[in-house]
């Protein structure tokens, strides 16, 4: 069977044309926790790329549902903590906001901000050093410029922030999931 020359040319345009096509390449979707109240729930976009370590570690925490029937531990006007262990246990109110997990995360990643009301950290006790966060993690409902350059944030509430302002200490996080994956 004879093949026209054109053919062959028509063929090889395409080819070459189908390769040397610029590729898409799909942004990765970045992970969304959902913190589960009895006040309803809160979804956090988490941004791996302003804190990637400090995401990694609560992703590990969230998939071993270390957050669950923790409390929040603590209230200010607009700020709210939780991830503390110790908050599951009544009898060590006075103790809450001082655990972990026992890892620290190791380094110290600040982000310059703007921690903005929505915005979600990694807390650390302030009388030690930021490398030392661990578990605990706060949401602003108001704005907070102090905090530009002092902390590691996490990402952004974008579901939510009205049942974040409702909580109170002692207020019970049910379990912290992974959006999109089972519990």
């Amino acid at each position: 069977m004879k093949r026209s020359p054109v053919l062959i040319l028509s063929l090889a345009v395409l080819l070459v044309a189908a390769f040397a096509a610029p590729r898409v390449i799909r942004a990765q979707a970045k992970p969304v926790i959902v913190v589960q109240t009895a006040k309803g729930n809160i979804e956090i976009e988490l941004d791996p790329a302003s804190a990637p370590k400090s995401v990694e570690r609560i992703l590990e925490l969230v998939k071993t549902n270390f957050y669950r029937g923790q409390r929040v531990h603590w209230v200010q006007t607009g700020v709210v903590q939780f991830g503390d262990p110790q908050s599951r246990d009544m009898t060590k109110v006075d103790l809450w906001g001082r655990g972990g997990s026992g890892k620290p995360i190791g380094v110290a990643e600040l982000s310059r901000g703007p921690f903005v009301r929505g915005s979600v950290g990694f807390a650390y006790r302030t009388n030690l050093k930021p490398e030392t966060a661990d578990s605990q993690i706060f949401i602003l409902t108001g704005p907070n410029p102090a905090l530009n350059g002092k902390f590691a944030m996490l990402g952004k509430v974008i579901s939510g922030l009205d049942v974040a302002e409702k909580l109170a200490v002692r207020d019970v996080i049910r379990n912290v999931t992974l959006k999109g994956s089972l519990p």
